[in-house]
């Protein structure tokens, strides 16, 4: 390491430091893989905590440090980093040659044309209001210029034929406009929605939902017949938001555009509570449209336009670059902070799947996974449905009152649309009251999806937390599963195996670090072993599946003892529903350990906490400087921040000073005693910067650097 280390001087030299760690793993206080933590039994009133869904090792016994993750959801900035190894950033606002063309797909309004003939034949077919509504929807729009009109709803319409008749008369009559078909707003009859065209693709046949892969295809068969042949289809964008998960994003997009949310495709999720940047592609849009919604949105903002011939697929990205900043950082030297930094860096983490894996709430989402894979179709609406602690007052008291009433019309009107699932389930129940499981299979298949997968990761953390307890990490074992590089006979081929999912909960989805493409899975045999062949990098444990090995060894046995005790069959399938069963599932497999990429690391000194610590795409691109003169310096371990000062001494001893106040537990403030005028010593931030393969948690990472817990309410806490 540079910066930092030239000016602590010999005190603890690194080669001293990694001396000291031990080759076997270090457990945390609350170790609770046994199987007598069964998911069934798990109060669910309690919040989540990491023991709870196995998490419960350590790569090292390093001391850990004291800090506050995501005190500012500035302080977690996330960027997607695409199949090529590079870095998505937010750049400019500007349109390229071919994208800033106006070039209309749809055939323009007339200027001399009233549509009196048209609006009366509407009338007889839909009534006096909705030809009202019409004619009002025709006057705001503007012959040959740009407009910006929000589409119209039309009146409830129950009788499908009818709703027919309606499509096919703006197709023959208003080309430039476009119908679907959307729900009433109390959720219960469907309406015809009429928007201006833009290219977008929302008319035409109807996707079946048939669970197959295409269903997360993005829309590749619609949109006008004359777009133009040089350019390619999908018009990609990069996506930066600030405190806002991706779905979230994408619906105020999609609302504002007049499309459906469906219609976008995206490599994987990211957090809410962080500032991240994502490439995101949308069938034949024209760029000005996204780029004329810059002044509206608020926390989201788009540009890089260019167009591609194939849209993006969940599992698409290499990975991510993750910059996070710690603050009030508390230890009780530098030198612990320095050999904590580079203990992760040269150690890694136990690559478990982090809280956010099994949701928010106090219902995580494996429980409703044990009980799909059981086939208790009642049992997982009402865990789906029911009151659960941590939420907003009204949302509880909706769940409550239909809890006590059954009243579904009630309930969906006062549900927030966010609650997808609730809302998918209660409208097929008052279509189909009792059919319990078609009413699951009503929630968007990524989504209800998401609480097998959820499962599956549940007993995944567990074996791993056996199998480094039991081995430690110095070594590969008897029967160990290990990635085998080369192409043989009898190998277990893991091209066939990668499940895509969106994870609605997580920071990324599952697709990609699991085994790379062209990589083969074998069991390790004796002679492997004495032939030094493989490490602990090399060790992968299946998540379970009807086409994955199982380590032959007994880390095996935990999956079978922890599923039986949730009453859940591995091998064998107790229902007729595929998608719930874990037998018609190929499974996957993930490495169990894994090493920070390109990770650097800076402590910084900072008085005011609202001022940002790290630099963002948006303060890029507005040359906005995140830190102020005098108040912030920065001690970095090379590739720094230009606008960070490199450390000098009087710097360390400053850091040093404070973190000596604040261990002492006296002063958590860090006042000078010896300043006269009563200023306040900086408060100490540690910034890292890393990058993660495409499924690995960056919390997991920085629970191994804190050594703590890295639940919200743990840190909510220590914040206060």
């Amino acid at each position: 390491m540079r910066g930092i280390t030239s000016l602590i001087g010999p005190s603890l030299s690194p080669a001293a430091l990694f001396s000291l760690l031990p080759l076997k793993p270090f457990p945390s206080p609350k170790p609770s893989f046994s199987p007598s933590s069964s998911s069934r039994t798990l109060a669910m009133a309690k919040t989540l905590d990491e023991s709870d869904v196995g998490i419960s090792c350590y790569v090292s016994s390093l001391p850990g440090l004291r800090g506050v993750l995501k005190q500012r959801y500035a302080d977690f900035i996330v960027n997607e980093v695409d199949r090529d190894g590079n870095i998505v950033h937010l750049t400019s606002f500007d349109l390229a040659l071919d994208c800033s063309e106006d070039k209309e797909e749809g055939k323009p309004i007339a200027d001399d044309k009233s549509y009196v003939k048209e609006i009366e034949l509407f009338r007889s077919l839909c009534g006096e209001k909705d030809s009202e509504l019409l004619k009002g929807f025709l006057d705001k729009i503007t012959p040959g210029e740009e407009n910006d009109v929000e589409p119209i709803v039309l009146s409830p319409d129950s009788d499908k034929s009818h709703r027919t008749e309606v499509h096919n008369f703006f197709k023959k009559n208003f080309k430039f406009l476009v119908t679907d078909t959307v729900e009433g707003l109390e959720g219960s009859l469907k309406c015809v929605r009429v928007r201006l065209s833009s290219g977008a693709g929302e008319r035409g046949k109807k996707r079946k939902n048939s669970g197959s892969s295409s269903d997360a295809r993005p829309f590749d068969s619609r949109g006008s017949d004359n777009w133009p042949d040089h350019l390619g289809k999908f018009l990609r964008f990069h996506l930066y938001k600030e405190n806002k998960d991706t779905q979230e994003a994408l619906a105020v997009i999609a609302k504002m555009l007049g499309i459906q949310q469906r219609s976008f495709g995206f490599a994987g999720t990211k957090d809410k509570r962080a500032i991240t940047t994502q490439r995101v592609t949308i069938f034949k849009q024209h760029p000005k449209r996204l780029a004329a919604l810059n002044n509206k949105l608020c926390g989201i903002k788009v540009g890089d336009f260019s167009y591609v011939k194939e849209g993006l697929m969940l599992g698409q990205l290499s990975g991510n670059r993750f910059t996070i900043t710690l603050r009030g950082v508390i230890a009780d030297s530098v030198d612990t902070i320095k050999a904590a930094a580079e203990g992760l860096e040269k150690n890694g983490f136990i690559n478990y799947y982090g809280l956010q894996r099994f949701g928010s709430g106090s219902v995580p989402t494996h429980l409703i996974g044990a009980a799909l894979l059981r086939g208790e179709w009642k049992s997982a609406v009402d865990l789906i449905l029911d009151p659960r602690e941590g939420e907003r007052a009204e949302t509880r008291a909706v769940r409550e009152q239909y809890k006590e009433t059954g009243d579904i019309d009630l309930a969906l009107r006062h549900l927030p649309r966010y609650l997808v699932a609730e809302r998918a389930i209660l409208q097929c129940l008052k279509k189909c009251p009792g059919n319990y499981l078609q009413a699951l299979k009503g929630i968007p298949r990524t989504l209800r999806m998401m609480y097998v997968h959820s499962y599956q990761s549940f007993l995944w953390n567990h074996a791993a937390s056996l199998r480094v307890q039991k081995y430690g990490i110095g070594q590969v074992v008897l029967g160990d599963l290990v990635l085998y590089k080369e192409d043989s006979a009898g190998m277990v081929a893991d091209e066939d195996n990668v499940e895509t999912e969106d994870d609605c909960h997580g920071d990324i989805s599952l697709a990609s670090n699991i085994v790379e493409k062209g990589h083969f899975v074998k069991v390790v045999k004796s002679e492997d072993i004495s032939a030094g062949c493989y490490t602990f990098e090399d060790v992968v444990l299946p998540l379970p599946g009807s086409r994955i090995l199982y380590p032959e060894n007994d880390i095996a046995d935990i999956y079978h003892r922890m599923a039986e005790k949730d009453g859940v069959k591995l091998a064998e399938s107790v229902h007729s529903a595929k998608e719930f069963s874990i037998t018609s599932m190929t499974g996957s497999y993930r490495r169990v350990f894994q090493r920070p990429i390109d990770f650097v690391w800076e402590l910084l000194t900072y008085t005011d906490g609202d001022v940002p610590l790290a630099e963002t795409d948006m303060d890029v691109i507005s040359k906005s400087k995140p830190y102020e003169d005098g108040k912030i310096q920065g001690c970095a371990n090379g590739n720094h921040d230009s606008k960070v000062e490199v450390c000098q001494p009087e710097s360390l001893s400053l850091i040093a000073d404070c973190l000596s106040a604040n261990a002492s537990g006296v002063n958590l403030s860090c006042e000078d005693p010896g300043d006269k005028s009563g200023a306040h010593l900086p408060k100490v931030a540690l910034k890292l910067g890393f990058t993660l393969p495409s499924s690995c948690y960056a919390t997991m990472a920085i629970r191994e650097l804190l050594k703590t817990s890295t639940s919200v309410a743990y840190h909510k806490t220590i914040n206060q």
